[in-house]
């Protein structure tokens, strides 16, 4: 009860299975993510804050990630809510870089590793079936960042969850103490909790009476794998429950997190931009089903106009060049439009021009005109992320299968 609600801001929800002995090598076969700058070797000025963290994060993910952590973090890609809406394909690729990296075992007895100190921003986890509100309520919830500090060398060792509903708005600290029990175990019991909110001057009590629990403050937490470069840490606590946890986010990662939130993604998205590498590439590289996360808007679109420029939903383009957009509006109606897509003799961009469309609603289909030529500029592409321009609207596209 209080120990599940209390571990909200480490949270859990969905169940992986245990470790393996044996797990494969998880992403072996994956090609390096493709990163480019624009044309011309031409930077936009770089804003302050931001820009500074995605260079610094560009250089941490260069650095820092073996091979199979980088697979488990592109496994991530695309996951909302930290776990809470997962397709069961993308479920099966990180349980499978979880027990690969479980397997490699990573730093010994992490336990007395200093690499562990710190503070770890969650970023995937499991929920089994109980589960608090509170976890449900707080860990499902992309536009707070939830992170678990650690400090278990002081004269008050502790584990402490933090919910930070926003920079501006505070956060909710639950906190524990904490006891090493061996190399990997740290018990911990919790005793106190807060709310800080930035317009107040004082702390709110979280109404949790942890004294009269008794057992039901206390747990375990383990720790399955923590990175060498003490970036990437696997855990698993005493309700079954399986935490991804990471020190510093990527590029990626940040501007994912920045649209599940829905404020200062284009921003965001012109830092991203900037601190890209070029390279030219073919129409190959587009191959594949996407999914439209974000896209900026533009009052007054008619319904032709959004499948022609495929601002909604799925898009899928074949290696002949076939492309097809696809919008879910309502249930039983789906929109959709056909074209093709080719390179033009400018870098990175490409020609569009679809040709039919139609509306189906149940069983019964009807024509719609989407004839239309459109321009669209790649300003970044790799195995899970397509940024593109077409007619002033900025898209951003989530990679969900790689052949059609």
């Amino acid at each position: 009860m209080a120990a599940a609600a209390a571990a909200a801001a480490a949270g859990g929800l969905i169940r992986l299975p245990p470790p393996q002995s044996a797990a494969p090598r998880f992403g072996a076969s994956r090609a390096p993510p493709l990163r480019w700058r624009r044309p011309g070797n031409q930077r936009r000025p770089r804003r302050h804050g931001v820009g500074r963290l995605f260079a610094r994060s560009a250089a941490v993910e260069e650095a820092a990630y073996a091979e199979p952590e980088a697979a488990l973090l592109e496994a991530l890609l695309g996951v909302q809510c930290r776990g809470r809406a997962v397709a069961p394909r993308q479920l099966q690729e990180v349980e499978s870089a979880v027990q690969a990296l479980e397997a490699l075992g990573g730093v010994p007895d992490p336990t007395s590793s200093s690499l562990i100190e710190g503070s770890w921003q969650l970023i995937f986890t499991t929920r089994p079936g109980t589960a608090s509100p509170i976890q449900r309520t707080f860990v499902g919830v992309d536009s707070f960042r939830i992170f678990q500090e650690v400090y278990l060398r002081t004269d008050d060792p502790r584990v402490i969850n933090v919910v930070r509903f926003s920079e501006s708005v505070g956060d909710l600290k639950v906190e524990a103490e904490a006891t090493v029990e061996d190399g990997k175990r740290i018990l911990f019991r919790f005793d106190r909790a807060a709310f800080t909110f930035k317009f107040l001057p004082f702390k709110v009590p979280y109404p949790v009476p942890f004294r009269l629990l008794g057992d039901e403050a206390k747990g375990w937490l383990d720790t399955t794998y923590l990175s060498h470069a003490g970036n990437i840490r696997i855990s698993r606590g005493n309700k079954g429950t399986t935490f991804v946890l990471q020190k510093s986010a990527d590029a990626r990662q940040i501007l994912l997190s920045t649209i599940s939130a829905g404020t200062g993604v284009e921003e965001v998205i012109g830092d991203f931009i900037s601190s890209q590498n070029v390279a030219e590439f073919d129409l190959d590289i587009l191959v594949g089903e996407w999914q439209l996360l974000w896209r900026s808007k533009t009052e007054g679109e008619s319904w032709s106009s959004v499948a022609s420029a495929g601002l909604k939903d799925f898009q899928i383009i074949k290696e002949d060049g076939q492309l097809k957009n696809s919008v879910s509006s309502f249930p039983g109606v789906n929109l959709s439009a056909r074209g093709n897509i080719c390179k033009t003799k400018n870098i990175n961009t490409f020609s569009v021009s679809m040709n039919e469309g139609a509306v189906q609603v149940g069983g019964v289909q009807f024509p719609l005109d989407t004839k239309g030529e459109f321009v669209m500029e790649i300003l970044y592409i790799d195995n899970k992320i397509r940024i593109s321009r077409i007619n002033q609207h900025l898209l951003v596209h989530l990679r969900v299968a790689n052949a059609t």
